[in-house]
């Protein structure tokens, strides 16, 4: 498995109960929960073992419980001499563990970073002002011109390019609405409307963004030892202050995912394994290169599976 990129889901994959079946089997699991809620000072195990789901939902909540999902199954790959990944990947706020995992930041910083994140995020848009909604059936250039033409002076542009077909937009709410409605006039199968408080990744966390610019400035990054593709620029870097404005620009620009899974697929990348909780990216991945194996590592057998496979083939 010499071509294999590992990537990281964001927010949306969260659940109560999530990746229960991989802790039961693997200490590593509840650790890195129980680390990232050490920093500060939450009982994120608990919380996400038994809810409520509405706290799980919140956004400076759900960020690191999302962080230590992916850690954590990380260090179980880890656990079972799981191979070196050519490559990483994280979707949005998965972005984060792909840099943890590569070494370019520390994992308690960046809980508390990504604690942070949230926060400013929520604070950035008062709830009800702001809206994100998927737009289905539609390519990418139609979805953003469609924007532009509802906007009418409010903010509403592509906020993830997911998989073809799969735009999510994302700006004031009656901005979205308008888009949806135009989108379904010029043919989309479906526009609807996302539940989350946030509209992240558009214009209106532009100065999320530049508090975030000064969260990041106080920590530690260094040169990953594993390329990370960002979100922004479809690009890897090692500067660290290159990776900082790469992290800075993600908050208010979209989610270029599938040019970043075309990116890795460029670079000979035959495998690509979701490392966190679900699998929402290994369902986006099969709709965007069905050339490529996707598997999701979050269940102690197809982790195992993943890993034997790998050592069959490097033997």
């Amino acid at each position: 498995m010499s071509e294999l990129a590992l990537l990281f889901p964001g927010q949306g994959s969260q659940t109560v109960g999530m990746l229960s079946d991989l802790a039961a089997a693997y200490p590593q699991v509840e650790e890195a929960f129980q680390q990232a809620g050490d920093v500060l000072a939450v009982d994120l195990w608990t919380m996400v073992r038994e809810g409520p789901i509405e706290d799980l939902n919140r956004t400076e909540l759900t960020q690191p419980v999302m962080l230590a999902g992916g850690v954590a199954v990380w260090r179980v790959w880890q656990a079972l001499d799981g191979p070196m990944p050519a490559i990483l990947a994280g979707h949005s706020l998965g972005e984060y563990t792909a840099l943890v995992v590569a070494g370019a930041i520390a994992y308690e910083d960046a809980v508390r970073v990504v604690a942070e994140r949230g926060r400013l995020m929520q604070e950035a848009v008062p709830e009800g002002v702001g809206a994100m909604a998927a737009v289905l059936g539609l390519d990418g250039e139609v979805v953003a011109a469609i924007c532009r033409e509802a906007a009418e002076g409010q903010v509403v542009a592509p906020a993830n390019y997911n998989s073809p077909g799969q735009i999510v937009i994302a700006g004031d709410s009656n901005a979205v609405e308008r888009a949806m409605h135009k989108c379904l006039d010029a043919g989309a199968k479906r526009a609807m409307i996302l539940p989350v408080s946030v509209p992240s990744h558009s214009p209106l966390m532009r100065a999320a963004a530049t508090s975030l610019g000064e969260v990041l400035a106080a920590i530690e990054v260094h040169s990953p030892r594993i390329p990370v593709v960002h979100n922004v620029d479809v690009e890897c870097h090692e500067a660290p202050d290159a990776i900082r404005e790469a992290l800075v620009a993600q908050l208010h620009s979209p989610v270029r995912w599938t040019e970043t899974m075309a990116a890795l697929t460029a670079r000979g990348i035959t495998t690509m394994a979701e490392c966190g909780p679900g699998r929402v990216l290994s369902g986006l991945g099969r709709r965007i290169d069905r050339a490529v194996r996707w598997i999701a590592l979050e269940q102690p057998d197809l982790i195992t599976k993943a890993v034997e496979e790998s050592k069959g083939e490097s033997g």
